[in-house]
């Protein structure tokens, strides 16, 4: 498969959600990007229950014209979300980019300085499109080892201040870090079940908000 065909396979894969109130009063829609891995995508989750999902609900609530385009994809990392970013932003020209990939990074023991690396540049390539940022931050359990997890959450917030753009520090805050985690999470213990993505969104909705139209 061409390299268009599979883009155009993954975009159409992952639905845009539109507000209708602005549509129906005819105001511009903001469009907001979404480029993240299985946190993003709904993996293991019923369509439509996801935090992205739930983001575009509570913008059409609040009656915020935006328009969001989820672009994430399942097993991504950042050098793959780097690879799509300028097809996304060519296409879809957002107002607001959320990048949430380096979890898969983490998993497949690829080198710190790669992800901080291809984090930047996608901060740096979305900056250039005329996008404000907000970069996810993650982190790994405890069996990765201290310096590592000390290393690896760090990231997140050395490119956010670098780059001068909005972070959440963890995603998984309120979620990953509570004493009954298990019950949170689906059985791989990796993907946080339905009844998470609410408080997901409880983490990037303040950091968020003010990046939206008012």
């Amino acid at each position: 498969m061409g390299r268009r065909a599979w883009l155009r396979g993954v975009l159409a894969a992952h639905c845009s959600l539109w507000v209708g109130s602005a549509l129906a009063q005819g105001q511009p829609l903001a469009p907001v990007l979404v480029v993240g891995d299985s946190l993003s995508a709904e993996y293991g989750l019923p369509r439509g229950t996801g935090w992205v999902a739930l983001m575009a609900e509570r913008a059409a609530r609040e009656k915020i014209p935006v328009q969001v385009v989820n672009a994430s994809i399942s097993g991504d990392t950042t050098a793959g979300g780097r690879a799509r970013l300028a097809a996304l932003l060519a296409q879809h020209r957002p107002r607001v980019v959320v990048v949430e990939l380096g979890g898969n990074d983490a998993l497949r023991g690829l080198p710190l300085a790669s992800t901080r690396d291809n984090l930047q540049a996608m901060v740096r390539a979305a900056k250039v499109a005329g996008a404000q940022v907000l970069v996810a931050g993650m982190q790994v359990p405890p069996n990765y080892g201290r310096q590592y997890n000390e290393d690896f959450g760090a990231l997140f917030a050395q490119v956010a201040k670098a780059e001068r753009c909005a972070l959440v520090p963890f995603l998984l805050k309120g979620v990953a870090d509570r004493v009954d985690a298990d019950a949170w999470f689906q059985a791989d213990r990796i993907h946080p079940i339905a009844k998470a993505h609410p408080l997901i969104l409880d983490n990037v909705w303040p950091v968020l908000r003010p990046l939206l139209p008012r």
